[in-house]
């Protein structure tokens, strides 16, 4: 008996905490009139986990983990997402107001993290955000 109920307590301590309304929002994947928006989303699981930090424009950033995604609104123009540190991710968007882009960032390397940022289709961006939980952005 006393099985049973260990069981249902560590289940229970195991649910998975509701979307916060901000990730809600975030999913509805919706453009901005005079902005650009920006997902980068990351699979889970990726090829190396961890915490790895990107910085957009080299003035904000966020850190993002397997199975996480950042929403960024943007001016319209250039934008540059990079990895920070030794981590090698680049990539350059021309972004146009009213539109909504998405990076897939695949995370490879043993001892500092590399990762390749890539545009994808709105298909595959919008189905690795949906499994996935938004992060903050610093």
């Amino acid at each position: 008996m006393w099985r049973i109920v260990l069981i249902a307590v560590t289940m229970a301590g195991c649910a998975p905490l509701p979307p916060s309304p901000q990730d809600m929002q975030a999913k509805q994947f919706q453009s901005v009139t005079d902005k650009a928006v920006i997902y980068v989303v990351r699979n889970d699981p990726d090829i190396r986990g961890g915490a790895v930090p990107l910085t957009l424009d080299n003035t904000g950033g966020a850190t993002t983990y397997p199975g996480t995604f950042i929403r960024w609104e943007v001016a319209p123009g250039p934008h540059r997402i990079v990895g920070m540190g030794s981590d090698p991710g680049r990539i350059t968007l021309n972004t146009e107001a009213g539109r909504v882009y998405y990076v897939r960032q695949m995370v490879t390397g043993w001892g500092s993290p590399i990762s390749s940022l890539q545009l994808v289709s709105e298909q595959d961006g919008r189905a690795v955000a949906m499994r996935g939980t938004l992060v903050s952005a610093q």
